[in-house]
């Protein structure tokens, strides 16, 4: 896209007025700048902002110069290295964010970046499907947070603003949210914020869902093959230390590697997932969760295409099992997973999780979802866990069911199926048998295993009517 008109830096008047900008903390309703108005002046990141994408860059400096290169150049050339990189990084930082603004234009946000290719980025906020405040530990210790925006068919998160005040990040989240449509406009307040007076901070919106209890967290991190595994991994490293001439340093930091990467899994989803709380406004669901970086995400219900119930097999002495979601519209190749608002209940019971299945999908309960077992004769594929699988058809949607150490219950509105396909493999063939597989945009949908050729043909027929006719059904 071509560059936007420059404009300079203005301070915004005190006060809300009938098109011109509004100033961080105004209150509700905002205005709408009416067509042909450029509407608010360019605003730009917080002043800390090249600060701490300084110190980003100083800890990848730091880790780009090796244990070598200090014992060659000695320490007091080594930390000179270290001190013009991070001031020359620091400086391009400056520069970046002295060339770096955003603001809105009727229903677009518009993002300037870039001294020498300049790059305009205009995102119609029809398309916008989530507004993320994401706050990385160092933003929390300068009281800063990172804006991410999630667009229908891009291939990554969009446009991230780092970073912004707290206040102002919330208000400009709420304010995007509002002209997409996403949430419903929240009533003025009784009497105006004065200019320049500190604004209270505002409750969370939504009605409260649930609350995850981190001792709960912690416990279920606990019970994980790779819990189980790390006191295997220590007895080895001990036993290559004890066992003379059976060890290398080579060795010892391989397998330090190795256990470091199997112990990083669990810790790192206690860590995204501590204070999880899920609440619902409206037509979204806002989830909050993180300690060393904290997010709060809006999934609009609207996108979700599944419901994922999984019960591992050492959670199941404790009746627990989480909840996971595939939401049309984001970035599934997303190299950080952690962007994808797939998180519905990182770990609960089943009445926890039949009271948030309701919520998202009205009249679905999953402790009463009763699905069929494949035909006996798939003993021959599945000899240990026949029972295991099952599907079955019903109101709103369809559910099946797979897994024998790890179940797994799917649950498919019939809206959301995009396709119905029937696949027979060559075993499956001589036994006559074929799976039905359910596809939803973008996800991986719902797969009847190994049913009956007839029933298999029958059930696609069946979902395929069933799919049409809920696109054709007014939303309830």
């Amino acid at each position: 896209m071509s560059d936007g008109p420059t404009e300079p830096s203005t301070v915004p008047p005190a006060g809300p007025t009938p098109h011109g900008p509004v100033p961080p903390g105004a209150p509700y309703p905002w205005p709408t700048p009416p067509s042909g108005v450029e509407g608010e002046p360019r605003q730009r990141l917080h002043p800390l902002s090249p600060v701490l994408h300084g110190a980003k860059s100083l800890v990848v400096v730091i880790a780009g110069l090796s244990w070598s290169t200090l014992s060659r150049v000695g320490f007091g050339w080594f930390a000179a290295m270290v001190v013009v990189l991070a001031l020359g990084a620091t400086v391009l930082s400056v520069i970046s964010w002295y060339n770096t603004g955003y603001h809105v234009v009727g229903r677009e946000l518009r993002v300037y970046e870039g001294l020498l290719w300049r790059r305009t980025r205009a995102i119609p906020l029809e398309r916008l499907q989530a507004v993320e405040v994401v706050r990385p530990l160092l933003a929390q210790l300068t009281g800063l947070a990172e804006l991410r925006l999630e667009v229908v068919g891009g291939g990554k998160t969009e446009a991230p603003l780092a970073y912004l005040g707290v206040a102002d990040a919330a208000l400009l989240r709420e304010r995007l949210l509002v002209l997409a449509g996403r949430v419903a406009q929240a009533p003025a307040p009784d009497h105006a914020v004065a200019p320049g007076a500190a604004v209270p901070p505002a409750a969370t919106p939504g009605r409260p869902l649930h609350a995850v209890r981190n001792q709960s967290l912690l416990i279920s991190q606990l019970l994980t093959p790779q819990a189980f595994l790390l006191p295997f991994g220590v007895a080895f490293v001990a036993m290559q230390f004890l066992t003379a001439g059976s060890w290398s340093f080579v060795a010892v930091a391989s397998t330090l590697t190795a256990m470091a990467g199997v112990l990083l899994q669990p810790i790192r989803r206690v860590l995204d997932d501590w204070n999880f709380r899920l609440a619902r406004d409206g037509g979204t669901l806002r989830v909050h969760n993180g300690l060393l970086e904290t997010r709060a995400q809006t999934v609009p219900l609207e996108r979700v295409q599944t419901v994922r119930a999984t019960w591992p097999l050492l959670w199941r002495g404790n009746g627990w099992l989480r909840l996971r979601l595939e939401v049309a519209g984001y970035s599934v190749a997303e190299a950080d997973d952690r962007n994808r608002p797939d998180r519905l209940l990182p770990v609960g019971d089943l009445p926890t999780a039949t009271m948030i299945v309701a919520e998202v999908l009205p009249g679905v309960r999953l402790d009463a979802l009763a699905l069929s077992p494949p035909p006996r004769r798939t003993r021959w594929l599945h000899p240990l866990g026949r029972g295991a699988f099952g599907a079955g058809l019903f109101e709103r949607v369809f559910a099946t069911r797979s897994g024998r150490l790890t179940r797994q219950l799917v649950i498919v509105p019939y809206a959301r199926i995009q396709s119905v396909r029937v696949v027979q493999g060559p075993v499956q063939r001589r036994l006559g048998l074929a799976s039905v597989h359910a596809d939803t945009a973008g996800g991986s949908g719902a797969t009847a295993q190994d049913r009956d050729l007839a029933e298999a043909w029958a059930l696609a027929a069946d979902l395929t009517a069933r799919a049409h006719s809920a696109r054709l059904a007014p939303p309830r």
